[in-house]
């Protein structure tokens, strides 16, 4: 064989080759094959084909020299061989007869002569369009034409051909004139009467199945029509019985999926058929056919077995039989016309298993079992077409949809169903949250693609489900109407409290290291940060640029700005970053200021607006004021870069009424400029703008009594009149305020340069006209609607006297005489009046009934609270019994003590009589109930909010109580509810309070006159309890009574201690003092900081002591007097609170006030050696030990602050030996846990790991301060521990003067499980019974073999610690003598 050419070969070696190949006379591979001419076709298919013409390259004949550069002759064609050219025949003829020109062809046009041709009318089809060839369409039965043709040619031919055969126009008129209704049908000719089956209703013509078109034969259809009528006769020739046997039998062997789709193209041919029939007109009589009728045969019992054969394929019913002539009917497809037929009936749900939840357009979910009509537009062709209603999943399909009208309306629908559900509407109907389902979905991400949409309508759709997905709605109306409460500008973010898995383990990290990473933080993925928090998830998607430009280039209507709007107040309350970037979004305020608070427009009229551009937006306002709010920097840049201060003049300057803007909006807009001012104020800003706006603010205040006096009293009034005091109140701390604070900002310098601050003397004439204000609307206090109309009014005017005279009083250049004046003409006039009246005594007792301490189940988390997305819960508004409902007489108390208190710390004189308000009963039955033991309130958003101002009413009188007591005494039931009101909310308190908690742990904790108990005979009443509970013990430690004694003489040191360890960091130290002072210069935010938790932890008294043992373990070299007088000084503080406040201690689990105890011997070597060490804890040990507190010690639940008990007590027990030297208070504190109903764990532990330290617990039973019974009972049963107790006494690690009580524990626990004669006991514990009692019997020791075989109860009156049995019971002796009398005690077998 030869090789293939090789690279390398030159044209020599290809020569030699081919000569080879030649002289081999091979066959070739390859056979060439040349066709004749494609414009003669194969006209040549009789010539043979060229095969043994081989192409041979020869180089004899080649010339040596290569051919000249000249051009080569022109080619000429070639005539076929088939036809030769004619020598003679003139060329101009040829051209002519080849000609194809235009002209040519007119020339040549000779009209035909039509004289005799019929004329046929066209075939009526019925349908207004002719119908549309498809390529795809079957031509059977057409034959082949000849020659190359397209296949619309042969369809034109073919539609001609019948054409021909459509009767003359005098054989059709006469059948026009049939009734409506009825179609003719030709008669079936003789053979197809033939080729019918008897009793069928089918007519085989023709094959339906087999065409013939895999045949390559010409004469492939004559071949299929042979064997189709074979298959004819064959059947004609069999009964009907057999027919139908053969039947079953091919239905049984074949696959259902072939039967199904068999007959589906059989009944697809039929119709065909037919369709086909009745389109044609006979060319006999023809014959009326109704419609509704079927041509079949005589016989019709074989259908009707033929249905019950085929039960599996019922026939589909149509509204409307499909024509092929229809657009797009050429191939029925029966399947896809299912959406055409009746709803199938609604089924009943019979069980009770869940099923897919449906809404309606406006987002009502509906029923699984209700029945609405179809022009409802609820009904759709997916799933469930029966049941009305879109769910989640296919309105999620739709937001995906190519029709705007299809977007808009699915994302219409969610927002519907966004805010029904956060209004709690469906409440149980559904099993779980929506709004969680939606997040998970990725309806966050799809609502931002919606931003993007060309269509306006699906940008106001996408931007209204934003606001229903962000905005909850009632929270701004809750911030706004306490706006003007005691320090209610001051709010909490809304942003997640919990911090992400990521961010937990950057806690401890150092702020310089977490900025570092803010960047990497920033390059997270938008997912990833919409899981923890949805905002930033939001803002990471470049939202603002988007709204920005929907607000400045699409100008879309009104509903959609005000959404807009909403969706940015949201985005500024998250934190003071979101509010940055609000703020430095290129244009985005430029733009809102420039359209929606321009300083003039045109007037308005009652009709709403078609376009808010160019009007002024009270929305807008507030955006401004909630931006100020995070920070002082950007008011500072507000104020300087957007020129708000005309336009605060020009909303200001004019009453609501002359505004020329729709009433309601234009009280709205007033008061949100009078808040945006009032909170630049708050940092000192806005001074200059106070002066030039003097007369009108006057005015402002001079038309209050007239508009107070207006009944009823509208509510955007009266918060527009609340805002304008807080304004002023503002102001007037403005002018007190110092001006020895650098100002770093330049934005901020710029402004304090361009503004100077307010002086005294222009805010001195603002008192005489808010107190009669004050005086007319304290007249209303008796008539409770009208006084609950009033809001924040009443609140309003108290606040401002109370910084009026707190800013009088500092003034240094006024005599001190004319404030105390005015002051003690204030309290006769006013306040005194106003103590004793009755009305103001039922504010009191409406205290317990509104407060969150009181009900904490009355503030449960709404249905679809979300950890990522923070709302307040307020969708259908607080109910009017709450702390900011409209009957909470919070503000106004409030107000009210911190007046009083104003006026107590300037005039000490009127401390006896305005302290009297502390005697209502009211208050003292809500502090009872708020120090009783209970639940406390699940910290949430809006608990956070509602119990910060329940602090504010109870600090505040708690801090005249102090200021009560220092002038007078105090009775002592008074005196401890204070304290122990005290020590509960110091406890409580929550960021942003560090001030509070610091002025409580100055003056109220820690204060001798809040403990009567020391001089009403406490420390007394103290021995005789324990002299009562211990009896004649012989207690060898000091008494309580005395310890008590002493820890109330060092309170000074106690206190300083606390200070010390529990005071808040200095930074938030500052800013919290700075907010609650008045020092506006040194405020930097009013956004507070997010509330985690409370300031301090439940076991606060213990903290100290814990951050001693911390440092111990860190700093092993810590001083031991530090030390010592840290832990006297803590355990003085806890014996204190566990004898005369236990209730302070209630939310401390006993289990982790002993693990505190622990810490004590933990931290050093010998500090549990010193006297008064031992002496505090074993006080406090003994209360411990009490019965009533002794049920309670639970050592398996979690404890605050420690990750595993059992890890305690292992590194407590390695102390113990190392250290302890049989000391019996450490004894005393290791056996405390190995009480039996305690983890057997612990005692595992002891007698596997530490067997050591049982020579060191030498405590005595009469020591033990549990009784014994809680060690021996009920018996024990893990096999393993009771090995281990086994195996201690019989090696002698566990002896009776060494460890008396285990000794007891041991001996009884062995006694009642050698003696057990359970039979549910498995065999390995029967084992281990009878060989743990043979080797009783055979002990050496006979004292405890007589101890384990006679134990009879514990007892601490036996110097043994038990009893013993003098003979054993006759079932014990039965027992013991059938597994030991083989046995004997000497260890010969008896024979």
């Amino acid at each position: 064989m030869l090789s293939r050419p090789k690279p390398g070969e030159s044209e020599v070696d290809l020569l030699r080759f081919q000569s080879q190949f030649l002289t081999a006379g091979t066959a070739p591979a390859v056979q060439l094959v040349k066709k004749g001419s494609r414009r003669h076709g194969a006209g040549n298919s009789d010539q043979p084909l060229l095969q043994d013409c081989r192409d041979v390259v020869m180089l004899d004949n080649l010339p040596d020299l290569p051919p000249a550069l000249v051009p080569a002759p022109a080619k000429r064609s070639r005539s076929s061989p088939g036809h030769p050219e004619p020598q003679d025949e003139d060329l101009e003829e040829r051209l002519s007869r080849h000609d194809q020109h235009i002209t040519a062809v007119l020339t040549k046009i000779i009209e035909r002569d039509t004289s005799s041709v019929a004329v046929n009318l066209p075939v009526p089809s019925g349908v207004a369009f002719p119908p549309v060839f498809h390529r795809s369409q079957e031509r059977q039965g057409t034959p082949a034409v000849s020659g190359k043709r397209s296949i619309f040619a042969q369809e034109i031919a073919a539609r001609r051909a019948s054409e021909s055969r459509v009767p003359s126009l005098g054989e059709v008129v006469p059948s026009l004139d049939l009734p409506e209704g009825t179609v003719t049908c030709k008669s079936p000719p003789s053979s197809d009467k033939s080729s019918r089956l008897p009793g069928s209703r089918h007519n085989f013509q023709r094959p339906h199945l087999v065409t013939g078109k895999g045949l390559r034969v010409p004469e492939a259809e004559q071949e299929a029509q042979t064997i189709h009528e074979e298959n004819v006769a064959r059947l004609q020739a069999m009964a009907p019985e057999e027919i139908l046997q053969e039947q079953q039998q091919l239905l049984a062997q074949l696959d259902p999926s072939l039967v199904a789709f068999l007959k589906s193209h059989s009944h697809t041919q039929e119709e065909a058929g037919v369709n086909a029939t009745k389109d044609q007109r006979p060319e006999g009589p023809s014959v009326p056919v109704l419609k509704e009728e079927t041509i079949m045969s005589a016989s019709t019992s074989e259908p009707k077995k033929e249905d019950k054969l085929e039960p599996e394929a019922p026939a589909m019913v149509l509204p409307m039989t499909p024509h092929k002539e229809w657009l797009h009917m050429d191939t029925v497809e029966l399947e896809k016309l299912h959406w055409t037929q009746d709803l199938p009936p609604l089924q009943r749900q019979q069980t009770q298993e869940q099923m897919q939840a449906r809404f309606s357009l406006q987002g009502e979910l509906l029923a699984p079992d209700v029945d609405l009509p179809t022009h409802l537009g609820l009904h759709h062709h997916g799933e469930e077409a029966e049941r009305a209603g879109y769910s989640l999943q296919e309105l999620f399909h739709l937001t995906r949809s190519q029709v705007s009208q299809q977007r808009a309306l699915a994302l219409h629908v969610l927002s519907q169903v966004i805010g029904r559900a956060q209004a709690g509407e469906f409440g149980d109907r559904l099993d779980g949250s929506v709004l969680r389902l939606l997040l998970d979905a990725g309806f966050l991400f799809l609502l931002r693609f919606s931003l993007d949409d060309r269509v306006d309508g699906v940008i106001a759709a996408a931007v209204r489900a934003l606001r229903a997905l962000l905005v909850a709605p009632g929270d701004e109306e809750l911030l706004d109407s306490t706006f003007s409460w005691y320090h209610g500008a001051s709010v909490f973010p809304l942003m997640p409290s919990q911090e992400d898995k990521e961010d937990e383990g950057e806690d401890e990290e150092p702020a310089a290291e977490k900025t570092k990473k803010n960047p990497e933080e920033g390059s997270r993925p938008p997912p990833d940060l919409a899981r923890h928090d949805v905002i930033k998830g939001l803002l990471a998607t470049n939202l603002l640029p988007r709204l920005r430009y929907v607000l400045e280039v699409t100008c879309p209507g009104p509903s959609v700005v005000l959404d807009i709007l909403a969706v940015l107040i949201r985005l500024a309350r998250h934190s003071l970053e979101s509010a940055m970037r609000v703020l430095e979004c290129p244009r985005l305020i430029e733009t809102i200021v420039r359209e929606f608070l321009p300083t003039s427009w045109s007037l308005m009229g009652v009709e709403p607006t078609p376009s808010m551009y160019r009007v002024p937006c009270a929305a807008a306002m507030k955006l401004l004021r909630v931006l100020a709010l995070a920070g002082r920097n950007i008011a500072a840049r507000l104020l300087s870069s957007f020129d708000l201060r005309s336009r605060l003049c020009r909303f200001i300057a004019v009453a609501p009424q002359e505004l020329g803007l729709p009433l309601k909006e234009a009280e709205t807009l007033s008061a949100e400029a009078f808040r945006l001012w009032a909170v630049a104020a708050s940092y000192g800003h806005g001074g200059d703008l106070y002066r030039e706006l003097y007369p009108v603010l006057i005015r402002a205040l001079q038309a209050l009594p007239a508009e107070l006096s207006s009944h009823p009293l509208q509510p955007l009034s009266a918060q527009r009149m609340a805002s304008l005091l807080t304004l002023l109140t503002q102001l007037t701390l403005a002018a007190g305020s110092t001006h020895s604070e650098p100002i770093s900002d330049s934005a901020e310098a710029h402004l304090s340069a361009t503004s100077s601050s307010i002086t005294w003397t222009q805010v001195s004439g603002l008192q005489p006209l808010v107190e009669p204000c004050l005086k007319q609307t304290l007249k209303l206090l008796s008539k409770p609607d009208m006084w609950h109309a009033l809001g924040p009014v009443p609140s309003a005017c108290l606040l401002f006297l109370g910084a009026y005279y707190q800013v009088w009083s500092q003034q240094p250049h006024l005599c001190p005489e004319d404030w105390l004046q005015d002051i003690e003409r204030l309290s006769e006039e006013l306040l005194l009046p106003l103590l004793n009246q009755p009305s103001l005594g039922s504010l009191w007792n409406s205290l317990r009934h509104c407060s969150l301490l009181c009900n904490p189940l009355s503030c449960a988390p709404a249905p679809e609270a979300l950890p990522s997305l923070v709302s307040l819960g307020c969708a259908g508004g607080c109910p009017p019994v709450s702390v900011a409902g409209p009957a909470s007489p919070f503000p106004f108390l409030t107000a009210l003590l911190s007046l009083v208190n104003t006026l107590v710390r300037i005039h000490k004189g009127l401390c006896g009589q305005l302290a009297a308000m502390l005697a209502a009963p009211g208050l003292q039955k809500y502090f009872l109930q708020c120090v009783a033991p209970g639940p406390a309130p699940q910290l949430m958003p809006f608990s956070a909010w509602a119990l910060r101002h329940e602090h504010h009413l109870q600090y505040l009188a708690l801090s005249l109580a102090q200021k009560a007591a220092t002038s007078q005494p105090v009775p002592d039931t008074s005196a401890a509810l204070h304290h122990a009101v005290a020590l509960a909310l110091l406890s409580r308190l929550l960021p942003g309070s560090e001030h509070l908690a610091q002025e409580l742990l100055l003056s109220c904790v820690f204060r001798l006159e809040f403990l009567p108990e020391t001089t009403s005979g406490g420390p007394e009443a103290a021995d005789f309890s324990d002299g009562l509970s211990l009896g004649s013990s012989g207690d060898p430690w000091r008494g309580r009574g005395d310890l008590l004694s002493r820890a109330c003489q060092n309170l000074p040191s106690i206190r300083s201690c606390y200070l010390t360890h529990c005071s808040p960091a200095r930074a938030s130290l500052l800013a919290s003092q700075a907010l609650y002072c008045g020092q506006l210069r040194r405020v930097s935010s009013l956004l507070l900081p997010v509330p985690k938790e409370p300031l301090l932890p439940t076991d606060w008294p213990f903290q100290p002591l814990i951050h001693l043992y911390h440092s111990a373990s860190d700093t092993p070299g810590l001083p031991s007097t530090n030390i010592v007088g840290t832990a006297m000084t803590v355990l003085q503080w806890v014996l204190v609170l566990e004898s005369w406040r236990p209730k302070a201690l209630w939310a401390v689990p006993p289990a982790a006030r002993l693990a505190r105890l622990m810490c004590v011997f933990l931290v050093d070597s010998e500090l549990f050696r010193e006297t008064p060490i031992q002496h505090l804890v074993a006080a406090l040990l003994a209360q411990l030990c009490r019965p009533q507190v002794l049920p309670n010690l639970n050592l398996d639940c979690p404890l605050p602050g420690l990750t595993s008990f059992l890890d305690l007590y292992a590194s407590f027990l390695d102390h113990f030996e190392a250290v302890s030297f049989g000391d019996h208070l450490f004894g005393v504190l290791v056996l405390l846990p190995l009480q039996r109903r305690f983890s057997v764990t612990l005692r595992l532990t002891l007698f596997g790991e530490h067997v050591g330290a049982l020579r060191a617990l030498g405590l005595p039973l009469t020591q033990l301060p549990v009784p014994l019974e809680c060690y021996t009972g009920p018996p024990e049963d893990n096999l393993a521990l009771l090995q281990l107790y086994f195996r201690a006494l019989v090696t002698g690690a566990l002896r009776p003067h060494w460890c008396p009580v285990l000794y007891v524990v041991a001996v009884a626990h062995i006694n009642s499980f050698i003696f057990s004669q359970d039979p549910k006991s498995s065999d390995e514990v029967k084992a281990a019974q009878r060989n743990m009692l043979q080797k009783t019997w055979l002990l050496a020791d006979e004292g405890l073999r007589h101890h384990l075989l006679y134990y009879k109860l514990p007892s601490s009156s036996v110097p043994e610690g038990f009893e013993l049995h003098s003979q054993l019971p006759a079932l014990r002796q039965r027992h013991l003598q059938a597994l030991t009398s083989k046995v004997p005690p000497n260890g010969v077998s008896m024979t």
